[in-house]
């Protein structure tokens, strides 16, 4: 693994202290960018639901505070809610069509019972994520990661070619030339303090041509009030749900699925990007950022707003293009939308933004998220298999955006969900590895306890699965060494295995081994520690010569085995070795 990346520029890290100005001048840029699709989800679910003008003022109030707080609790690790990393959390768009569906369906008492549902599948999917672990695997991230990027392409296009009535034919491709040129020219050229204008600086150059052109109508800013707090319209909950409840909750749960594993892709690059040089997974700030969202969802359906979700593109764009990913924008964020949902006048300064320069900032944040996918694919490496199920993924993802076979076959929404770009390239690529995982041959386990007493118990165990192999003895030895040597690992003296041994409950172990040609690979799985044993490995060489009894270990296990991954979540954690014959 390369110590270096391309985005080496990155000049604060999530832990790492960045001035408060800095940081609100991130936030603000962050909120730039998010704030036109929270108000744009907000107003279509409003206006195609058929709802009161009340109803939508409080859910527009709803959802800028619902997602001010979301973001800051993105920022933060409470217990397991939070990923301690900056997200840009705007509604989803992925819930537009079931929940107009909803309204027009039962209203907004129906529309709070399926956001339950959604969130109790979501919330499901963050805590089961270990065993998902062999079905959400890189191959799959990656490939829905570029659909992602494929699929909001026609809305950039549409974004940059949108312009008010009266306007010079072209006007928009002006704006969004300039803009363009200034943000790319200062993020390729500029020095690192000036980096972090880039964004910036391109959006009010943006802003400033589009304004000869007639793009801006101050009407709706002069009329908007100062200070503003909507009437609370908080839905009641049916506790005995309709007909169109049964009808409609597969729906929503199948969107929370997907939506998940949307969630999952997007933490991983916000992770990677947030980070100076390649790092294993950290698979707890995953499932915190999953928690935080699925509370999102859940707080969503009590007040009867649409729920959150977060978007890679545009903050691993973010951080690349400032060279800022401290949790601190996170923080900033969070107070300017606070703010914006308090005071209107503040809201309509942002939303006078014109689209065209909008459009260009999410070009740039398209191109970063498909490296981004790309970037997924190879951390695992790609062989035969892997690359026909990202083919094939990909093409059947990309081909639906183009054109949805499933319009006129299938009744609406089942004919949007299905038909989307992302739902079905993902589900393809999930189908093929679950086809993979199935047929591959049964691993032989283990159940024990993870102590170096059951050593000889593990052994011979090692021994077997060699000797079924046919294995000649320095291939046993290897395949035993190396089985020693993970033991070892997990068995740090300063770990949270000793306090658990100091209670007299031993952590259980369970250990799987399965045959993949003519190599075996080792899964160990047990309770989690707090050092990632990917990154010692991969870094090993880098760190100063100190006295340190595990680097034997760590050492002799790289030696041993040709593929040694880490996956730490909360409750559990996994060692996977490869070990070739």
């Amino acid at each position: 693994m390369a110590s270096n990346r391309p985005d080496s520029h990155l000049r604060y890290e999530p832990n790492e202290c960045c001035s408060p100005l800095l940081s609100l001048l991130v936030g603000v840029q962050g909120t730039l960018i998010g704030l036109p699709i929270t108000v744009m989800v907000v107003v279509i679910v409003g206006l195609a639901g058929g709802q009161s003008e009340e109803y939508l003022a409080w859910t527009m109030f709803g959802a800028l505070v619902l997602v001010a707080a979301v973001t800051a609790l993105q920022a933060s690790r409470i217990w397991r809610f939070g990923a301690g990393h900056t997200f840009i959390t705007v509604s989803s768009p992925n819930y537009l069509a079931v929940t107009v569906l909803a309204l027009d369906a039962g209203g907004p008492s129906l529309l709070v019972s399926l956001l339950l549902v959604s969130a109790i599948c979501y919330l499901a999917v963050a805590t089961w994520l270990p065993l998902l672990r062999r079905v959400i695997t890189p191959a799959v991230s990656g490939t829905v990661l570029m659909l992602i990027a494929v699929s909001i392409l026609p809305l950039t296009l549409d974004m940059i070619t949108e312009s008010p009535e009266g306007t010079l034919p072209g006007a928009g491709l002006y704006v969004v030339a300039l803009t363009l040129v200034v943000s790319t020219l200062l993020t390729m050229r500029a020095p690192g303090r000036w980096r972090a204008w880039s964004l910036t600086i391109g959006l009010g150059c943006g802003c400033a041509v589009a304004a000869p052109f007639g793009f801006y109508d101050l009407e709706p800013l002069y009329a908007a009030s100062w200070i503003g707090f909507p009437s609370v319209q908080v839905p009641r909950l049916d506790f005995t749900p309709p007909a169109e409840f049964w009808a409609m909750a597969p729906m929503f749960a199948i969107v929370a699925l997907v939506h998940a594993v949307k969630g999952i892709g997007d933490a991983i690059v916000v992770q990677q990007a947030s980070r100076r040089r390649p790092r294993a997974t950290d698979f707890r700030m995953l499932q915190g950022s999953l928690y935080a969202n699925g509370a999102g969802i859940f707080v969503s359906a009590l007040i009867g707003v649409p729920p959150t979700t977060f978007f890679s593109s545009m903050t691993a764009s973010l951080a690349t293009l400032t060279g800022v990913a401290a949790r601190s924008v996170g923080y900033a964020m969070a107070v300017i939308l606070l703010a914006v949902a308090l005071f209107p006048k503040l809201a309509g300064v942002f939303l006078l933004i014109p689209s065209p320069v909008l459009g260009a900032v999410l070009l740039i944040a398209i191109g970063l998220f498909f490296i981004q996918g790309i970037q997924s694919l190879v951390q695992d490496g790609i062989d035969a298999t892997k690359a026909f199920i990202v083919g094939l993924s990909f093409a059947t993802g990309a081909a639906m955006e183009f054109q949805n076979v499933f319009e006129g076959l299938l009744a609406s929404p089942w004919d949007l969900l299905l038909g989307n770009g992302v739902t079905m390239g993902g589900l393809m690529a999930i189908a093929l590895t679950l086809f993979m995982e199935f047929t591959n041959s049964r691993p032989r386990r283990l159940a024990t306890r993870l102590d170096f007493a059951e050593l000889p118990r593990i052994d011979a165990f090692l021994k077997d699965v060699a000797g079924r192999m046919g294995w000649d003895e320095p291939g046993a030895a290897r395949l035993r060494s190396a089985g020693e040597e993970a033991i070892s690992s997990l068995l740090q003296p300063d770990n949270e295995f000793s306090e658990a041994e100091t209670r007299g409950n031993k952590p259980r172990l369970m250990i799987a081994a399965r045959a993949v040609g003519r190599a075996v690979e080792l899964e160990f799985v047990s309770v989690l520690e707090e050092e990632n044993l990917g990154d010692r490995l991969a870094f090993l060489e880098e760190e100063p010569q100190v006295v340190d009894e595990r680097e034997v270990s760590f050492r002799l296990l790289r030696h041993y085995a040709s593929s040694v991954r880490h996956q730490k979540y909360h409750g559990m954690d996994i060692i996977m070795v490869r070990v070739e014959g």
